[in-house]
């Protein structure tokens, strides 16, 4: 059982709203949909008996998505991130949500956003495509989607986990997508082993608490087993104190020797010159420049837009803009810090900008590579790509407006299309020796 969500209302106005206009409405049929049934030719290739879900395949975007669960318990349609990324969407602006989800005994999951994507079921000319509003939460999962009520409603369909099916009207016909009991099985056996391993582990972790031991099963540093160093005069480094003491004496010198590479305070970013990464829009002849209406987050969420606006003023990377062709609104996304990001709405001028097919790394094949190295070291670029220049004529494009005034990126924000891209283009640019 999920509940939460934007589905009837993203507040409590907007609910009691949305209640009041349902009991005014009246209810009505349409008279020209099939009749939809199930009969026990919907049983061939069944496997009888069971007691499995129903997990499905579907066509989202332009691609064939496998275990989509289908839960009419679900007041949302939830997409999972790992889904966004492998679907290359995950660089797409997210709207923002303020209800959280809640499922079973009250666990709570606070969204990413909302994605409107296109989704189809079916298959030949009994195939159905309806804009579907899916929530992201970066949660681990064996599933990919979870198909809620509110799709299952907009479709029109009806589902039968006995007969491994669904059904929908299409043009006066029925059609249906069958289930997937093999990947179904597969995905409730993942999803109770996972539960069972993280139950043992805060099982133990209680335990532990209990007892007063000083092991955990996931072990960190805390602040106060650190040391400070100072490398030179003003500028210190934290070493963690369990480190053996000729790993200390290597790390320190490393620091000194390279501390020119480190950036000690905001005014020493000087960012990349345009001759080695530029970030270049190359908006579509032809296209037409948008101008978003504004749109109002109230006192405490403009005090926010406007903190944040003076960070990005003082450290130079955005400017006031006068006469903008093209114009944003910006989205606060709730961080897991249970603190706000601004984000800009550039989905309008990402439709007008071509993609940038310059490829990514795969994580698992970055991963695979540092076998046998002795040493991992994470590398931080602080504020990446605040770093890399917008060109100077596409400045004014990059414009977005907020009860303070209207501004504009002079360099790469994020969000738009090829973003991350010309981030990478300039990371092989950077380790190519």
């Amino acid at each position: 059982m999920i509940s939460g969500g934007s589905t009837d209302g993203d507040s409590n106005q907007a609910r009691k709203v949305r209640s009041r206009r349902e009991c005014l409405e009246v209810d009505w049929r349409r008279r020209d949909e099939p009749v939809i049934s199930f009969g026990p030719e919907d049983l061939r290739g069944v496997s009888l008996p069971h007691n499995d879900a129903l997990v499905i395949q579907a066509r989202v975007v332009n691609y064939d998505v496998l275990r989509v669960f289908v839960d009419n318990g679900s007041s949302v349609n939830v997409i999972f991130k790992e889904a966004l990324v492998q679907m290359d969407l995950h660089e797409y602006q997210l709207e923002a949500v303020e209800t959280a989800l809640f499922g079973f005994a009250g666990h709570v999951v606070y969204p990413d956003g909302e994605i409107t994507l296109p989704l189809t079921l079916g298959t030949g000319d009994l195939r159905k495509t309806v804009m579907t509003v899916f929530t992201a939460v970066d949660v681990p999962s064996s599933y990919n989607i979870i198909l809620g009520r509110p799709a299952m409603n907009e479709m029109r369909a009806v589902a039968s986990t006995y007969h491994q099916k669904i059904k929908f009207p299409v043009r006066g016909q029925v059609g249906e997508v069958k289930g997937d009991q093999p990947s179904s099985r597969r995905c409730y056996g993942e999803t109770v082993w996972v539960d069972q391993k993280k139950a043992r582990r805060d099982g133990k972790e209680k335990e532990c608490l209990e007892e007063g031991a000083k092991e955990r099963e996931v072990h960190f540093v805390a602040e106060e087993e650190h040391e400070v160093v100072e490398i030179e005069p003003g500028k210190h480094v934290r070493v963690a104190r369990e480190i053996s003491t000729s790993t200390r004496v290597n790390l320190l010198q490393c620091l000194k020797t390279n501390i020119s590479v480190f950036a000690w305070s905001q005014q020493e970013l000087a960012g990349i010159s345009p001759q080695v990464a530029e970030l270049k829009l190359n908006i579509l002849p032809g296209s037409r420049p948008v101008k978003q209406k504004k749109r109002h987050f109230g006192p405490e969420k403009d005090k926010v837009l406007e903190e944040q606006v003076g960070e990005l003023l003082k450290a130079g990377h955005i400017r006031e803009v006068q006469f903008p062709t093209w114009l944003s609104n910006v989205v606060l996304v709730p961080k897991s810090t249970r603190k706000w990001r601004m984000c800009v709405d550039f989905r309008d001028l990402n439709k007008a900008c071509p993609k940038d097919c310059n490829p990514l790394p795969r994580i698992d094949h970055l991963v695979d590579s540092t076998s046998g190295c002795e040493l991992l070291s994470f590398l931080d670029a602080y504020q990446g790509y605040h770093q890399i220049p917008l060109a100077l004529e596409d400045q004014d494009k990059a414009s977005f407006i907020t009860s303070g005034g209207t501004f504009c990126y002079v360099v790469m924000p994020f969000g738009l299309k090829n973003a991350g891209a010309t981030y990478q283009r300039l990371m092989n640019l950077v380790f190519q020796k």
